[in-house]
């Protein structure tokens, strides 16, 4: 992990420190200490340690455990080579909705983002490359002004930069709280990658456990590749909201990353492993397509 990483996790820790939560930094500190998950697929229980050094995958059945943005972007990116971008963009309270400015508050603190989404800049295997990541600690990776605003910059500076884009999509959808204006950053975030898309860029979309509502309806359905994670939810309406609105009991699963690669939605399902080294040779055999136009 580089430097930049690195001080980002000790910013964490002392922000855990100073609400008594130093669970994680005694295992860094404690070889010792035995701290647990257990898995939600399986139950198993895997030492946070173990969890880590396998990328938060269980070693008994597979199952892909959620995981925040700086570590995924740490997976990705060659080291030494992240630079973030908007760091400190954030969005308002445009409808002074009761106790939204304390809840945004506190998940700053608790999560030490300032917003659902990291951008940035980097390289894949010594590629350059614009990427963004949404992290579901953060009001369910929801959609805000904030995050359509850095989706869209992003885009821009790919486009500008002659960048192939790579977005990590995890989110409940857009956020009710910022009301049409959340809505509206589904228009804005496509119309961004349209004009990147007409540029000759390439995107690829990676969909990663859940994706659903506003951002499966806008950015993260449009990559020229589309990429996700085994059993990933990837829908717009939850399944109860669909049988009420349809009257049909819905097929098994159909929400499922499995599913929709069968039925085409899905290019390929990869495993969190083999995620770096799939986008590293697309990057390889798209060279030129990322190659923008003037």
């Amino acid at each position: 992990m580089n430097h930049l990483f690195r001080a980002r996790r000790e910013h964490l820790d002392q922000l855990r420190e100073r609400r008594g939560l130093r669970e994680k930094a005694d295992i860094r500190r404690r070889p010792e200490a035995a701290v647990f998950q257990q898995c939600p697929a399986c139950g198993t229980m895997v030492s946070e340690r173990d969890l880590a050094r396998a990328l938060y995958v269980c070693p008994r059945c597979g199952h892909h455990h959620k995981i925040s943005a700086y570590p995924r972007l740490s997976m990705l990116l060659d080291p030494n080579t992240f630079q973030e971008l908007d760091e400190t963009l954030t969005g308002g309270d445009p409808l002074d909705f009761p106790g939204y400015p304390d809840k945004l508050s506190g998940l700053r603190e608790k999560t030490g983002l300032t917003e659902a989404a990291v951008t940035a800049r980097g390289k894949i295997n010594g590629r350059p490359v614009a990427v963004a990541v949404l992290d579901s600690r953060f009001l369910m990776g929801s959609m805000g002004v904030a995050v359509g605003e850095k989706i869209a910059r992003l885009a821009e500076l790919a486009r500008k930069q002659r960048l192939p884009l790579i977005i990590c999509s995890a989110s409940g959808g857009a956020r009710m709280q910022e009301g049409i204006l959340s809505l509206m950053q589904m228009a804005k975030t496509s119309a961004a990658l349209e004009r990147f898309s007409a540029a000759g860029g390439l995107y690829i979309s990676v969909l990663t456990h859940p994706t659903t509502g506003g951002v499966t309806a806008s950015f993260a359905s449009l990559g020229d590749i589309t990429l996700a994670e085994p059993g990933a939810l990837i829908g717009f309406a939850g399944p109860r909201v669909i049988e009420q609105t349809i009257g049909q009991k819905l097929p098994e699963g159909f929400q499922s990353a499995e599913y929709l690669e069968e039925h085409g939605f899905v290019d390929q399902i990869v495993p969190r492993a083999q995620l770096r080294e799939t986008i590293s040779r697309l990057l390889v055999l798209h060279e030129k397509g990322g190659r923008l136009r003037d």
